[in-house]
């Protein structure tokens, strides 16, 4: 019986490491394709190994009409995007956190129900409006749509962290004069940066990575981030460079694990406030 049981869990075992390695091949593949890609001179769909190591590849791209330009682009639609998007959150999760109403819970189900909403649904009735007021073709228009799609998740996620911090803390901030807005902007932010880092890698990510918005919002070819100018690389007729596709992937990517770098250290960290109120 002792071993019967034994060889189902190692069978059982067996299964789940085999399951965790399709799985593993499934994100390892494509990041091994363009790792090789962008370093075969004859590189194609196949991931094999390069037939011969060359920088070709980078030196075809490295051009600012290739990439730094849209990388310029990119850092100021979705740098611009990221910090009103925090600021605004920050702001409408603070009530939502520190002071009880009836409205509290419609109004969060009604941001959740905006995170919903498909882009592409209403993307006309935006065009529409950006033409009406003259921020079609704007950087600033293309910045403030970014923060609106990413505010409602961004407002929850905000509020969540933000209910961590204890309001004692705050409390004292207001026994010594401070208002609201100043206890928001030197106690809980500081002390729910773990908080801040996740809801500005998330927002930075989702406007990194968006196509459609600028492809909708943005006409003039020198505005174009990143993510729209890769589409060049797919030429006519089905032909695309896939070198130089991959080495621009590369380079595309860099921002935004640079930017996961520099707050690792903050996402790992907690709040571990409860002996800060004490005493």
């Amino acid at each position: 019986m002792a071993r019967t049981l034994t060889s189902r869990r190692a069978s059982h075992r067996l299964a789940a490491d085999a399951g965790l390695l399709v799985v593993a091949a499934a994100f390892v593949l494509p990041l091994a394709w363009v790792v090789l890609s962008a370093l075969d001179p004859h590189a194609d769909l196949r991931v094999k190994l390069p037939d011969g190591l060359t920088l070709d590849n980078f030196d075809a791209v490295m051009t600012p009409e290739i990439t730094f330009t849209p990388l310029l682009n990119s850092l100021l639609l979705c740098g611009g995007g990221t910090l009103l998007t925090v600021a605004c959150a920050a702001l409408a999760a603070y009530p939502l956190s520190r002071f009880r109403s009836r409205f509290n819970r419609p109004f969060l189900l009604t941001v959740l129900f905006a995170t919903s909403l498909p882009i592409t649904a209403i993307m006309v009735p935006v065009y529409a409006l950006f033409v009406q007021v003259n921020l079609i073709d704007t950087m600033e228009g293309t910045i403030f749509f970014f923060a609106a799609s990413q505010l409602p998740f961004a407002i929850w996620l905000m509020k969540n962290f933000m209910d961590g911090v204890p309001k004692e803390l705050e409390e004292a901030a207001w026994t010594d004069g401070a208002s609201s807005f100043q206890s928001l902007v030197r106690i809980v932010l500081p002390l729910m940066g773990p908080g801040v880092a996740v809801v500005t890698v998330f927002s930075f990510v989702m406007m990194w990575g968006n196509f459609f918005v600028p492809f909708m919002l943005l006409l003039t070819p020198d505005q174009m981030p990143a993510a729209v100018s890769i589409n060049e690389f797919f030429g006519n007729r089905g032909t695309v460079v896939y070198g130089q596709l991959a080495a621009f992937s590369i380079l595309y990517s860099t921002p935004v694990i640079l930017l996961y770098v520099l707050v690792a250290r903050r996402l790992g960290g907690g709040f571990a406030l409860g002996g800060a109120v004490k005493g």
